[in-house]
């Protein structure tokens, strides 16, 4: 696995460890776009291997809040998706995304919505309300369903900008959706379809399709697809501190854009390592 040596020329990578300590090693201002996908803290054990976060009055690392934490690798083959505070965890993992960003950068946070509440008003604090751009309703309707609610089947990415009088958005380069009702638009418009809303119908990878890498938590291409082709250009820097199967590379890749992409977890580093190893050299 190579070490963290960036260089705007270099090649993309693919970094093993802790994502904090790998952020920090790396330039302020380095990327146009920070994808981040961290555990959800949905109280359940997933099927992947993480690190797991304390409190402590005496550990040297700095959370949100002035708190501190311990950090503990697990060499297990699954994770507990539960923190004793879960904010101590990511508030300083966004902190470094956000001090990698370049001045036309844009941070995409997926969540669920057990945490983006408290996220929304998190980032507001640290970052500045005025450079919240979206909040991005990605609906699904797939797996089981309750009958005593009603049906979680969506998840929250919020999107903020490293400066709002200056970021990038390719609004031509975004896929197309159709109109509902074509004919109100004329021949032309509904030829064209619509630039999709802040509410994206997209399905899950599906559990035997190709697309599938086995891993418990992979993201779709088409979403990934999506997010790098608005708010970045072909040559520009990409980031996911929490790659998992490497979606974010592999969509990134595809699209002419160089990417680091990371995971402490070693199914997820084999996974990334065959999907994206044509891209990294």
């Amino acid at each position: 696995m190579p070490k963290p040596s960036w260089s705007p020329e270099g090649p993309s990578l693919l970094l093993e460890g802790d994502n904090l300590e790998l952020m920090k090693s790396l330039p302020e201002g380095s990327f146009t776009l920070c994808y981040l996908d961290p555990p959800f803290n949905t109280g359940r054990t997933q099927q992947r291997t993480n690190s797991t976060v304390t409190g402590s009055s005496e550990s040297g690392r700095q959370g949100f809040g002035g708190k501190t934490y311990d950090f503990t690798l697990n060499s297990v083959t699954s994770y507990d998706d539960t923190f004793a505070n879960y904010w101590e965890f990511l508030a300083p993992r966004l902190i470094e995304a956000w001090r990698l960003l370049g001045p036309q950068g844009t941070l995409y946070l997926h969540l669920d919505w057990r945490e983006v509440h408290y996220a929304k008003v998190a980032m507001d604090q640290m970052f500045g309300r005025e450079n919240f751009l979206n909040e991005i309703i990605w609906a699904y309707d797939y797996g089981a369903k309750s009958k005593s609610r009603w049906p979680t089947k969506h998840d929250t990415v919020l999107v903020y900008v490293k400066d709002p009088q200056a970021y990038i958005f390719n609004s031509d380069d975004i896929d197309r959706e159709p109109y509902m009702a074509p004919g109100l638009v004329g021949p032309e418009k509904a030829a064209r379809g619509k630039l999709p809303t802040d509410v994206w119908w997209h399905t899950i990878v599906s559990p035997t399709g190709k697309e599938k890498t086995g891993y418990a938590t992979q993201k779709p291409l088409g979403i990934l697809t999506r997010i790098i082709r608005a708010s970045s250009r072909p040559g520009d820097w990409v980031l996911d501190a929490f790659a998992g199967s490497g979606t974010t590379g592999h969509a990134a890749a595809e699209l002419g854009r160089k990417f680091v992409v990371m995971d402490s977890n070693p199914e997820a580093l084999e996974i990334m390592e065959r999907r994206l190893g044509a891209y990294l050299s």
